[in-house]
């Protein structure tokens, strides 16, 4: 009997946690840059004392989609989409350096260039700051001008240039906040050879067709082994009566 429940109940606590990874994936389909989650399953034997007899499914992440999502043009002159592989270095809600590929780029009101999500985008000395400007432009290789308040249109005064990065993928690892860290902890350089494509926002690589089937096979797998629990206790407890009618 133990077996039979030991098998629904892991199923069903895989099924559970596999559809909170998809969801978490298919609620950031239309963010900017986002890469989605990767996760399987692996066997953990039951330890304690004698034999270990017994193996259960853990469902963990394992990685992560490092392939690019779909180029869109906006027209926006401060939507900014790394061509090719490399990162954007953003300042991470506890200080330290942080890269995404998010480039719905907006300028606060305090003067700092921060991405969608409100957090600054890092310059060559920090986080980019800006005086009041007729126009911003960014260029390819990250270079932001300015032309400053009330001057002539031709007069673009180059600010600061956003720092751009190209770290081995295989060593990054990605945090709570959805911002990528080398695994080591340290800082990657700038990298001139990462270029951005201006007026164009790169789309999260999530499919959201796959992800909302794989939303419902999980539903019914999880409804699937919780009728299976229903069922052992169904059984143990005819046991337990026919135990007491032979009594």
């Amino acid at each position: 009997m133990d077996r039979f429940v030991y098998l629904a109940m892991t199923g069903a606590k895989h099924a559970l946690q596999a559809q909170q990874h998809n969801s978490h994936n298919l609620a950031n389909a239309s963010t900017p840059g986002f890469r989605a989650d990767l996760d399987q399953l692996i066997s953990q034997p039951v330890s304690g004392p004698g034999y270990q007899s017994r193996t259960y499914a853990s469902e963990t992440s394992v990685g992560w989609d490092f392939r690019h999502g779909t180029m869109m043009t906006t027209g926006h002159e401060l939507d900014v989409a790394v061509r090719g592989d490399g990162w954007l270095a953003i300042q991470a809600p506890d200080g330290n350096e942080a890269y995404s590929r998010r480039g719905d780029l907006r300028i606060s009101p305090m003067g700092l260039l921060e991405d969608g999500a409100g957090r600054p985008v890092m310059g060559e000395n920090g986080p980019v700051a800006l005086p009041p400007a007729d126009r911003v432009e960014i260029g390819s290789d990250g270079t932001i001008s300015i032309v400053p308040m009330g001057q002539p249109a031709d007069n673009l005064v180059v600010m600061d240039r956003i720092k751009l990065v190209n770290p081995p993928v295989n060593q990054l690892e990605k945090g709570a906040d959805g911002l990528f860290r080398p695994a080591d902890g340290a800082m990657a350089p700038p990298d001139a050879g990462v270029q951005l494509a201006v007026g164009v926002l790169e789309g999260s690589n999530v499919n959201s067709v796959e992800a909302l089937v794989n939303m419902i096979d999980l539903s019914r797998q999880f409804e699937t082994y919780v009728k299976a629990l229903g069922k052992a206790e169904e059984n143990d407890a005819a046991s337990s009566r026919l135990l007491r009618m032979q009594g």
